[in-house]
């Protein structure tokens, strides 16, 4: 199975991520966002086997537009001179309601890149990382980065080849592990992730 993060994609998140202050600070508020409950209203129209993840946090940003299953959440994260936008989807299995996910696009400062980043909670096993299906098509698997008290998440950049896949598919099964057997298919609704992507700030 391919890798998305070969070693040298791996240092280059690592080096954006210093070179473009995705700081402690910007991660929080992403996980903020990420974990809040967003209802019908803002997603759009709920998944089949899907629902929105319950929190009793508030989003901590303004839903600036609905894409499909989509929505485009802007912040000015503290000690930030400008608004910081996400795209962001979040889902929950019905029948494993302790995993959900959290699906993140964000563009880093410089415009040069755009990441997508995955949130899983805590007490998935992290080596055997975060595969990815679209369409039922296997595209392989990331690996975990960082764990915080929120969860832990895996996060490649958008090349164009995975960018392009995910703007033309219908639905991404994000597959999760609590033991090395035993694989979750959480599904993403793909709808709208092209028109959200092209209004992304």
């Amino acid at each position: 199975m391919n890798s998305w993060l070969s070693r040298l994609a791996l240092s280059r998140i690592l080096a954006l991520s210093r070179i473009l202050a995705l700081s402690r600070i910007l991660a929080k508020v992403i996980f903020l966002a990420a974990w809040s409950v967003i209802g019908p209203s803002v997603i759009g129209q709920p998944v089949i086997g899907l629902s929105s993840q319950a929190n009793a946090a508030q989003p901590s940003g303004t839903v600036r537009s609905t894409h499909g299953a989509w929505s485009i959440i802007c912040d000015t994260p503290a000690g930030a001179t400008s608004e910081q936008c996400v795209m962001m989807q979040n889902v929950v299995a019905e029948d494993r309601p302790e995993m959900g996910l959290s699906v993140v696009v964000l563009r880093t400062a410089d415009n040069k890149a755009e990441i997508l980043r995955v949130l899983a909670p805590l007490g998935v096993l992290l080596p055997n990382g975060l595969g990815l299906n679209v369409d039922g098509k296997d595209i392989g698997r990331a690996y975990f980065v960082r764990c915080f008290q929120d969860g832990c998440y895996a996060e490649v950049i958008l090349e164009k080849p995975l960018l392009d896949t995910l703007k033309t598919g219908t639905s991404a099964t994000f597959i999760v592990f609590q033991t090395p057997e035993e694989g979750i298919g959480i599904p993403v609704d793909l709808k709208g992730f092209a028109d959200g992507f092209a209004a992304l700030p």
